[in-house]
């Protein structure tokens, strides 16, 4: 069985989707879509050269080429997100097929409920959630009489008694133990509503029409796995910059995890970036800038929204790269041959040289040499670059574009007009950010 993993390097947004579809278009014979972290707040786009495009919350970013998908027990499943996705999805004439593992945690209407409230008394201190209910459904999964999964929801008896004991019991111990007091009339009703319940429950009668549960050994019939990561390096639940994370594994520990119960030995991991940085919803931003990194610029799938805000553009950082991945690439602990591969989206959108960040200083060279440096950087084996956003523009090898020769030394400059003061690395042993390192 061949597999190929796609993580995100940075605080997400890096084209993991366009990387996923490129990699299951690929495959011959039988391959599945793995999604083994995140959840509803996954954003992946996908388009294709005819002309389709779907931003995937659920169903894997190979959907577009017939792969199926297996929603991992790591991953958070959303009954309401899933069913608009994929009524959208039937819209464009597609029908994914779309497995669970039973012990997936569940999504109900009082965990969203609860995200969104106390994101919005954080005010200006908001940890950037999207509102979906991803952390709360995890922080609910940890007390066992309040725990929802997959295999909960084939009887509606006990799919009504757990929903009543969430909203009735767990709710308002949640709000106490987050401080949040005097709930607007508007949150009172709808927690009080039985009709909401039930409208959640017939959600779940079409939902379970819709998914296909089987166990993890299931993978054992397809011929190539391509697991697919939500979010990034950087938004880590315990190597991100807390508070401003996921509750969530994004690089190699879940994958690892999975590959042992079903005896996976080799694998190869793309760590997606693009070719600048981004970020959106609050936290740190290295390098953050007014303005677009190259003129031209236009994001289709991260909107403005009331919980995260805009998107935001930086510089990337190249030693901030290098010690994020590696620092993943750590946790294979010699148990399993991993292979390093990069994968950079955005290239065409280089204007003129590519400026980026090397030991605390402005660097610009040909678009041709900075993926070298970047591939250099992680020691990865072989990249992908993404010319524009279908996989149609993909391009692979270890030189590419018009500088293959490797042989010549490479056109990088030191940038006189523009330094980055750092007297500190941006990471400390730990894997915890020099906060003044930013200055």
């Amino acid at each position: 069985m061949k597999a190929e993993i796609v993580i995100g390097s940075g605080f997400g947004d890096e084209g993991k989707g366009l990387f996923t579809d490129y990699l299951s278009s690929r495959v011959e014979g039988s391959g599945c879509v793995v999604r083994f972290n995140g959840g509803a707040q996954a954003g992946h786009t996908v388009e294709t050269s005819d002309g389709k495009r779907h931003v995937f919350s659920h169903f894997g970013s190979g959907s577009f080429n017939g792969s199926p998908t297996y929603l991992s027990s790591f991953f958070v499943c959303n009954p309401i997100v899933l069913l608009r996705e994929r009524e959208e999805l039937s819209r464009m004439g597609i029908t994914p097929r779309l497995y669970a593992d039973p012990t997936c945690p569940v999504t109900t209407p009082y965990d969203i409920m609860i995200n969104q409230i106390v994101e919005q008394t954080r005010g200006n201190k908001r940890h950037g959630s999207v509102g979906v209910g991803f952390g709360e459904t995890l922080e609910r999964q940890s007390y066992l009489p309040y725990a929802l999964c997959l295999i909960d929801l084939i009887s509606t008896n006990t799919l009504r008694q757990k929903l009543d004991a969430i909203r009735l019991n767990w709710v308002p111990f949640r709000l106490a133990s987050l401080n949040v007091r005097n709930l607007e009339e508007k949150w009172q009703n709808l927690f009080s509503s039985e009709d909401i319940r039930e409208r959640f429950i017939d959600d779940i009668a079409r939902f379970l029409e819709c998914i296909t549960p089987a166990p993890l050994e299931s993978l054992s019939a397809f011929d190539h796995l391509v697991f697919e990561g939500a979010q990034g390096l950087l938004l880590d639940q315990e190597r991100g910059w807390f508070p401003h994370v996921t509750r969530s594994y994004t690089g190699l520990k879940n994958v690892l995890s999975l590959a042992e119960k079903i005896g996976l030995k080799a694998m190869d991991v793309y760590y997606a970036t693009r070719s600048y940085a981004t970020r959106h919803g609050a936290g740190p931003l290295p390098h953050e800038l007014p303005h677009l990194p190259y003129d031209g610029i236009v994001d289709k799938t991260n909107k403005p929204n009331p919980y995260q805000g805009s998107l935001r553009f930086a510089w990337l950082d190249l030693d901030l790269f290098r010690d994020t991945v590696l620092r993943d690439l750590a946790d294979s602990a010699r148990r399993f041959d991993i292979r390093p591969h990069l994968a950079m989206s955005c290239v065409d959108q280089i204007k003129g040289s590519a400026r980026y960040v090397v030991r605390g200083t402005m660097r610009r060279a040909s678009p041709e040499a900075f993926l070298v440096q970047a591939k250099d950087a992680i020691g990865a084996l072989d990249m992908l670059a993404s010319y524009g956003p279908t996989r149609t523009t993909m391009q692979s090898g270890t030189g590419i574009g018009k500088r293959n020769d490797l042989s010549q030394p490479l056109n990088v400059v030191k940038d006189d007009n523009v330094t980055v003061k750092r007297d500190k690395p941006l990471l400390n042993k730990s894997g915890e950010l020099f906060v003044d390192a930013l200055a």
